[in-house]
């Protein structure tokens, strides 16, 4: 029996520090141009992996679901899930191209990411082991496509089996399949993590706590950046202010926070100490390079 298994996408992330400006919001690079890059870095990211590291690396039995290609990219992938003690439920599919991330960081530390799915969103649920899959936890990140049939499908059985479920939806989900295709999954959640830009797409209510309870989830949490968390069970409003560090890089934070909180959650820990486990895990990540680094070890079990 898993404490937890994260369902979401694996990635290959390459690192590129222009130290250009930003400028309105953007990071410009000029047509025609050739630009020098400061420094190159390699990890494996994607949600689904940045959060079964932080789960394992906290002392949860932890698994992933995921699916790779069969190509240098899948073995890379598989060999951190085996150095970081998670047990691949995947799939790997020959002749397949796993997934690929370019992270452009600017002079500001902020990011734009270019990412190429690959075979992440193709996971088919005839493809899955459900014998397999024994958890009292199920985590979701975002995914497209088969992948995201997938996961609503697998959600709602472990649902009925009183497995409790996560999530974490991105803005380009929340954009493509809006309220109304995300409601079968959102009203399955226990957790419901998001940023105030994504929780903006989903309701229109002033009160964005309320609005996205009122959707399904039992606990839902809005982070802000480096501005104030929020979180309502139904009941209470719990609000946490982030520290001022130094932030270097951050690629990652999101999943770090919700794989904190969520982690408190299994280990039936209150409310507002899994906000600081989440907090904690988040500003970890932003102080150095890569999604996964520097997360916490810790054993909460």
């Amino acid at each position: 029996m898993f404490d937890i298994i994260s369902f979401g996408s694996a990635v290959v992330d390459v690192f590129a520090g222009t130290d250009i400006p930003e400028k309105k919001k953007c990071i410009a690079y000029p047509v025609g141009s050739k630009i020098l890059i400061k420094d190159l870095k390699f990890d494996i990211g994607g949600g689904g992996t940045n959060t079964a590291v932080a789960f394992s690396r906290l002392g949860l039995k932890t698994g992933f679901i995921g699916k790779i290609g069969d190509d240098k990219q899948g073995q890379e992938i598989l060999n951190l899930l085996k150095k970081e003690k998670i047990k691949f439920l995947g799939k790997i599919e020959s002749r397949a191209n796993s997934g690929y991330s370019i992270i452009l960081d600017s002079r500001e530390k902020n990011r734009t990411i270019l990412t190429y799915k690959g075979i992440n969103n193709e996971f088919r649920f005839s493809e899955l082991n459900l014998r397999k899959i024994k958890t009292r936890w199920l985590y979701l990140s975002s995914l497209l496509g088969e992948s995201f049939k997938t996961q609503k499908k697998l959600a709602g059985i472990l649902h009925k089996k009183g497995v409790k479920i996560a999530y974490n939806p991105s803005e380009y989900i929340i954009r493509k399949y809006r309220k109304k295709k995300l409601s079968e999954i959102l009203k399955l959640c226990d957790v419901l993590i998001l940023n105030k830009d994504e929780a903006k797409l989903l309701v229109l209510e002033k009160d964005l706590l309320k609005g996205l309870r009122n959707l399904g989830a039992k606990i839902v949490v809005i982070t802000d950046k480096n501005k104030l968390i929020s979180c309502f069970d139904g009941e209470k409003k719990y609000y946490l202010k982030p520290h001022k560090i130094k932030v270097v890089e951050r690629t990652g934070a999101g999943d770090a926070f919700a794989s904190g909180f969520v982690a408190g959650q299994v280990a039936e820990k209150n409310i507002m100490e899994s906000l600081k486990l989440g907090l904690s895990e988040s500003e970890s990540v932003i102080k150095y390079f890569g999604a996964k680094n520097k997360l916490l070890r810790l054993k909460l079990r």
